[in-house]
């Protein structure tokens, strides 16, 4: 089998603040059939050590950036983890990157340090002689992974940067170039120089052999200035070496057939969909909702569009749609959220927060989806919707885009529409496509027709794990 290093600050099943941790995790076990052999580099959090459970050490050092350091190597839920144990970086309270509302200051210095170690076993240096041919570097905490290969001047190891989201790009200043053990004549605007600063993110994109992003609409978006948030034009330089990989959803945990959580249901018998949507009604404190019932499951921020959101939930609720939320974030927009809870009691229900189950009761009981988000570059919440038959309604940007067909006279006519797609991005189109999912629930026959289609489409990771074994194979050969 081929040998991948992937490098990431999260990885399900040890750690997880978003969906990154999601597809890093998911990787190995999509990549096994495709003939590659993945472990995984994370920092070794507070805890994670003991999760682990019986592991092996494979590489240490007395001074790795101010302190001592190990690699422990070890298997958890089919996935082979490299942990680095480094107590003066990792070990602390709070969250994995801030404490109290801010970001721990020495960031920069804790995710190089995992770069540097992730570019020292790419190199062979691991004690039970385990080297890769492909060295894989997530978002920017993974950046400078590449960028020390080149810069040590190392061969054999191709390596891939890939971007989950351009808007973090690991921004630190001139000052600590040193301090990242990074080589002053690469501080120019064709290596790691962003306006001023160091941005790792950026020395990952100049760096590696190939740039990969998760939908191939938001590779094409990131050339754009509304989208590439500084970095377009390198990434439009790199246009030959960018792809975009969708990513996919665990088909075993996201099952509407074996979920525990719901009444089971398939695309052949849909009548356990029926009764979660009178379960979710009863447990939510709805009343008879006869239109469409829509559900959130988003963190409330205006990039996932939520503000659009709060401006036209008055004309759906009146139109005999039903709404439910589950999410947290900004205070602005949960008090929006709850203030239309108020207006539309029996209809609106708000939950402020985030419960895993809760989300697959959701998921199952719905009838729509709704992810309004500016920009989303790849998305799994429309996935989740499309397996269980909850039809997405999404604004047509990255990975939305890519993965919902939306509902035009032509897709319909073909029988092959399966959620419904606005643009451009503002409160005029959602409220238009939040009338249209009205219209299109109250047909019936055309309605079974799209939960039907919806429920079979593949977004699983066997289309995205071939398309990353050929890139794998591209650059090991």
């Amino acid at each position: 089998m081929g040998k991948v290093l992937s490098v990431a600050s999260e990885c399900v099943p040890l750690v997880k603040t978003g969906g990154l941790a999601d597809v890093v995790g998911a990787l190995p076990g999509a990549l096994a059939p495709e003939g590659w052999e993945m472990r995984v580099l994370v920092p070794a959090y507070p805890g994670l050590a003991a999760r682990l459970g019986k592991a092996k050490g494979i590489w240490q050092d007395d001074n790795l950036f101010g302190g001592p350091a190990q690699v422990l190597c070890g298997r958890l839920d089919g996935v082979t983890i490299l942990l680095l144990v480094a107590p003066h970086l990792y070990d602390r309270p709070g969250g994995i990157y801030s404490a109290e509302g801010r970001d721990h200051a020495d960031n920069p210095e804790r995710f190089a340090a995992l770069c540097w170690v992730a570019a020292e076993l790419a190199r062979g240096a691991g004690s039970d002689g385990w080297r890769p041919e492909v060295l894989h570097a997530h978002d920017w905490q993974g950046g400078l992974a590449p960028a020390y290969l080149r810069y040590s001047g190392t061969t054999g190891v191709g390596t891939v940067m890939t971007i989950h989201n351009v808007a973090f790009q690991g921004i630190a200043p001139a000052s600590r170039l040193a301090a990242l053990r990074l080589p002053p004549g690469a501080f120019t605007r064709d290596g790691f120089e962003y306006y001023g600063s160091i941005s790792t993110l950026k020395a990952g994109l100049v760096t590696a052999d190939r740039i990969t992003t998760v939908s191939p609409t938001y590779a094409e978006e990131l050339m754009r200035p509304d989208f590439g948030l500084g970095l377009e034009g390198v990434l439009a330089e790199r246009a030959g070496d960018l792809q975009g990989i969708l990513n996919g959803v665990d088909a075993a945990v996201w099952s509407p057939e074996t979920d525990a959580a719901i009444v089971p249901y398939s695309a052949r018998r849909l009548a356990g969909k029926a009764e979660n949507r009178q379960r979710l009604l009863r447990e939510f404190g709805l009343g008879v909702i006869e239109g469409p019932l829509a559900i959130v499951v988003s963190r409330l921020t205006e990039q996932k569009g939520i503000d659009l959101l709060a401006g036209v939930l008055d004309g759906f609720a009146g139109a005999g749609g039903g709404f439910a939320l589950l999410g947290t974030g900004e205070p602005g927009l949960e008090a929006a959220m709850l203030a239309a809870e108020a207006r539309w009691p029996g209809r609106v229900a708000i939950r402020i927060g985030y419960d895993e189950a809760l989300a697959h009761r959701m998921f199952a009981g719905g009838d729509a989806v709704l992810v309004p988000s500016r920009f989303e570059p790849c998305g799994l919440t429309q996935m989740y919707g499309l397996r269980y038959g909850t039809i997405p309604v999404v604004a047509a940007t990255g990975g939305l885009n890519d993965t919902v067909i939306g509902a035009s006279p032509a897709s319909l006519l073909a029988g092959a529409a399966t959620g419904i797609a606005f643009h451009p991005v503002d409160s005029v189109a959602l409220a238009g496509a939040l009338r249209r999912l009205v219209q299109l629930h109250g047909d019936p026959r055309l309605w079974s027709g799209m939960i039907r289609r919806a429920m079979k489409a593949d977004v699983s990771w066997s289309g995205p794990a071939r398309a990353y074994g050929a890139l794998y194979r591209s650059l090991a050969t």
